[in-house]
């Protein structure tokens, strides 16, 4: 089993969310973060005035899938959150040793 963790502009969360839902991805962790990468943040100005925003508002979905899966996953994130500009974001993925449903005590890739 693989993580997924998936860390994109929050525009682009619906079309994320339904392209991994086409796959057949069944559950996922959403978490509004915030952060920043080679762009370093933007200037704002508001009021004639110019102000750094260094950290952006960004998601995070996070995914745990089969191996198998993990190359449509990671396509299918790249073409709908991808802009084509700076600070579309990133993919990690990560080794998942074990899972455990916590209702029933059912562990490994059945839990997934």
């Amino acid at each position: 089993m693989k993580k997924v963790e998936a860390i994109f502009r929050d525009e682009k969360m619906s079309a994320v969310k339904e392209a991994l839902k086409e796959l057949g991805v069944s559950g996922m962790t959403v978490t509004e973060v915030k952060g920043h990468g080679i762009q370093k943040g933007i200037t704002e100005v508001y009021r004639g005035r110019s102000y750094a925003v260094d950290l952006l508002s960004k998601i995070k979905v996070e995914v745990v899938v089969d191996d198998k899966d993990v190359k449509k996953v990671t396509d299918a994130i790249c073409e709908t959150a991808r802009t084509g500009s700076i600070g579309d974001g990133k993919i990690f993925v990560s080794n998942v040793e074990d899972a455990i449903r916590i209702r029933t005590g059912e562990t490994g890739e059945k839990v997934v």
